[in-house]
């Protein structure tokens, strides 16, 4: 799908949960979370031509596989805890939206540590 697609599915999406909030409000909640979805599915397929884009540049430059498989974690991580976090606060449930934040950015400290170490033992070898 192309971005003027996807823009068209978010917008009815949010006109019509609009519509839903005025008689019952979960509806509205699960209208959201429906669109929310299908376009988690599309960012999906987006996440797969970045995924083989990386496994091309690692073809070419001799980079440890950790280090990528790490880097594209880190960045689902960092998207699964956005979606989460924003439909929380879509539902009124800031609290639980900031612990997921939270935990995730904790997440993804403890992921990058043996990066952090990897790197300052490289710099230590330039300067001894």
């Amino acid at each position: 799908m192309n971005m003027v697609q996807i823009g068209m599915i978010g917008v009815l999406g949010a006109l019509l949960a609009i519509q839903f909030k005025g008689g019952k409000t979960e509806y509205g909640i699960y209208m959201s979370v429906a669109v929310s979805i299908v376009l988690f599915l599309c960012i999906v397929d987006r996440l797969e031509i970045f995924v083989r884009t990386i496994d091309e540049i690692s073809r070419y430059i001799s980079v440890d596989t950790g280090y990528l498989s790490t880097m594209l974690k880190m960045i689902g991580i960092t998207y699964i805890s956005e979606f989460s976090s924003s439909i929380c606060k879509d539902t009124g449930y800031q609290t639980i939206a900031v612990q997921i934040e939270v935990f995730s950015k904790l997440t993804i400290l403890a992921m990058g540590m043996p990066i952090l170490l990897a790197l300052l033992e490289t710099i230590q070898e330039f300067l001894v």
